[in-house]
């Protein structure tokens, strides 16, 4: 039993790591080199075995597609739609569905297709490619396609494997082969994502490829109740933008009266606002809210070789350019060994027609005879020659019928010559400097097909929304002090002992206890917090309080000011030391705050009672002790009026008199 079970598992061991490799390699992850799927290379691959200049029924390239590709036509027949409205590589005729709204194309059997000018000329060479055969041994397909375009980074790719997943952002295409030229040249460059979705894109937190890039609508303000959405983020559909509007509205995040899609050609969405709310406001709680404002995590993996690997934008475009480069070398020397063999065979015919050797082999009788009388007389002349005779190139001479030599044009064939030897020379001089020339074809790239791929995504800055400045105040939390409770379901019942605060889902409430405990918490429905509430309030940064309160050990008042402690939500913290007795005695907030104390009366005190300016305090931590009062017990503690207090101030003329300790002489009348 032990040894089946172990042979069972190096079974499935094996053939799951078989099927790994097959899906990460052979369906979900394109390649370095061409940048395509496999069913991406199968049908452009079966469109160019079909290519005459006419369209083709979509079904007609799936069903031929599927003598390359072995995973059904429903698989090939959205990969051609999704790489047919990328734009770049396939022309189509009638419906291919709608990128901006989300919509499906026609059944294959009613639309066309066909190669663009742009994939004929920069995909295919015979010559440069290296072909396999087919899942069934029928026919053969390329292992790789010799793009000259850095087809991966112009179109971008999505997949999941086993294990791994890619989401690689498409480029401009004019960008990326400006990025060639420079890497040529042996300059910087820098590239960013562009998406035919337009819109806005942030690549501040961009690395290369990887990172995170953030993508936002382009919306625009109508008037102050109707807002216009032009342009929709990337990954969004016009369908799922209206959706997830939809939803922050009934969540009551933002109002709304009504949406309308009127997307057709150009995305056009509009919304109209509800009675007391402003267009300025609302876009900003669209970007919040909604699918308006989407963040992207890129992740760069692609297949290099037969090996799965993460890497950047810079190190594609650079084995891109380096492969160009290479590419065009090696179509070079083929051309040049196409030409020179062209050049030798016209000048063994000139030499074989014009110098009559044909004339010498009338009086043999054998087939060797007559070759060795032909390679004798041309043996007068191999320095003229470009390589050595061999007994093809004597045999095909041969071939030559009488009725071809008595036509023969000695002026058209030196012509001919020349033009060869023009052609080779022009290979020759672009080989030695490649630089030149792999630039000198990007330009003419760039001059046909740039002009029809313009930047379509603006690259901007966006500042990093704050939710809760944007969110709509749209709840109620109150604070029933019978009951003990605090949320936005409880009622005030009781307008002088109780408290209420409007506030968003978003906010976060510091809850100040009559003992000194406070804690931070979030917006709640209903929550139990006790008897002996202080003081509620939205958490507000650099917020100034103003405190005073009796400590109970020492039986002393102490005045205290700070602003908006740092925290930890839900956790308790404490603004003085614990005491059964110790209490706040007053609060109040901000600046130009004043206080009156009332002092045990004693006979030997001038005055039985302190006024409090909080402005002349420090602001100190929310921790901090804060200064006494009075040696004397405090009897009672009351906001008190600003005016007066500065009035009584400036007829003292006593700097700091609300810290005067008792001297005791008789009150001032």
């Amino acid at each position: 039993m032990e040894s089946t079970a172990g042979t069972l598992h190096q079974l499935f061991e094996r053939n799951f790591l078989e099927y790994t490799s097959y899906v990460i390699r052979e369906r979900a992850i394109p390649a370095i080199d061409d940048g395509l799927k496999p069913v991406q290379r199968r049908i452009l691959q079966t469109l160019f075995n079909m290519e005459d200049g006419r369209f083709h029924k979509v079904a007609n390239v799936v069903g031929g597609t599927m003598k390359l590709h072995p995973h059904g036509d429903q698989s090939i027949f959205a990969a051609l739609v999704n790489l047919s409205n990328k734009g770049y590589l396939i022309t189509q005729q009638g419906n291919f569905g709608n990128i901006y709204t989300g919509d499906s194309a026609s059944a294959a059997r009613y639309i066309e297709c066909r190669l663009s000018p742009l994939a004929k000329e920069v995909l295919f060479n015979k010559d440069l490619t290296e072909f396999v055969e087919s899942y069934d041994g029928r026919m053969m397909e390329p292992v790789t396609l010799p793009a000259k375009i850095p087809l991966l980074l112009l179109q971008g790719a999505e997949g999941i494997a086993v294990g791994m997943a890619t989401k690689i952002m498409p480029h401009n295409f004019c960008e990326l082969l400006k990025a060639q030229k420079q890497i040529l040249r042996g300059e910087e460059f820098t590239l960013y994502p562009d998406f035919l979705q337009k819109g806005f894109v942030d690549v501040s937190n961009y690395d290369d490829g990887n990172g995170r890039i953030r993508c936002r609508a382009r919306i625009e303000e109508h008037n102050e109740k109707t807002i216009l959405i032009k342009e929709i983020p990337y990954t969004t559909t016009t369908q799922s933008l209206t959706d997830s509007i939809e939803k922050a509205a009934k969540a009551g995040k933002i109002k709304i009266v009504s949406i309308n899609d009127f997307t057709a050609e150009e995305v056009e969405i509009e919304i109209k606002l509800a009675r007391g709310v402003y267009a300025k406001d609302t876009v900003k709680a669209l970007y919040a809210f909604t699918d308006c404002e989407v963040s992207i995590v890129p992740n760069l993996t692609l297949i290099n070789g037969s090996t799965p690997e993460t890497t950047t934008v810079s190190k594609v475009i650079e084995h891109n350019t380096l492969k160009l480069k290479n590419d065009l070398l090696r179509g070079l020397e083929i051309d040049l060994g196409r030409l020179e063999d062209k050049l030798h065979a016209r000048l063994l015919e000139q030499i074989f027609i014009e110098e009559r050797i044909y004339k010498r082999i009338e009086e043999e009788t054998s087939l060797n005879a007559v070759i060795q009388t032909v390679e004798t007389g041309l043996a007068a002349f191999v320095a003229e020659l470009v390589r050595s005779v061999t007994r093809e190139d004597i045999e095909r001479l041969l071939e030559i019928r009488i009725k071809r030599i008595s036509r023969y044009d000695i002026n058209k064939q030196a012509k001919e010559i020349r033009t060869i030897r023009k052609e080779i020379k022009g290979i020759k001089t672009s080989m030695k400097d490649m630089v030149g020339y792999t630039i000198s074809f990007l330009d003419d790239v760039l001059e046909k097909y740039g002009p029809a791929h313009p930047r379509q995504t603006e690259i901007k800055s966006f500042s990093e929304l704050v939710i809760r400045k944007v969110a709509l105040s749209n709840l109620v939390v109150g604070y029933n002090r019978k009951s003990g409770f605090l949320g936005h379901s409880i009622k005030v019942e009781d307008e002088k002992a109780d408290q209420s605060v409007t506030c968003s889902e978003y906010d976060r409430l510091i809850l100040i206890q009559n003992n000194g405990l406070y804690k931070v918490i979030p917006v709640a429905e209903k929550l139990f917090i006790g008897h002996d509430l202080q003081w509620f309030g939205i958490v507000k940064r650099d917020m100034i309080f103003n405190i005073i309160y009796k400590d109970g050990e020492a039986n002393v008042a102490y005045v205290k000011r700070f602003t908006t402690p740092k925290f930890i939500l839900d956790k308790e913290y404490r603004l003085f030391a614990e005491h059964k007795r110790s209490k706040i005695l007053l609060m109040s907030f901000g600046e130009q705050k004043f206080g009156r104390v009332n002092l045990m009366p004693s006979s030997r005190a001038r005055t039985n009672s302190l006024d409090i300016i909080f402005d002349e305090y420090l602001i100190k931590g929310a921790s901090a002790r804060g200064k006494r009062i009075s040696n004397r017990v405090v009897r009672r503690v009351v906001s008190a009026a600003g005016p007066r207090l500065q009035q009584k101030k400036k007829n003292l003329q006593l700097p700091g008199f609300a810290q005067q300790e008792d001297t005791g002489e008789p009150e001032d009348s």
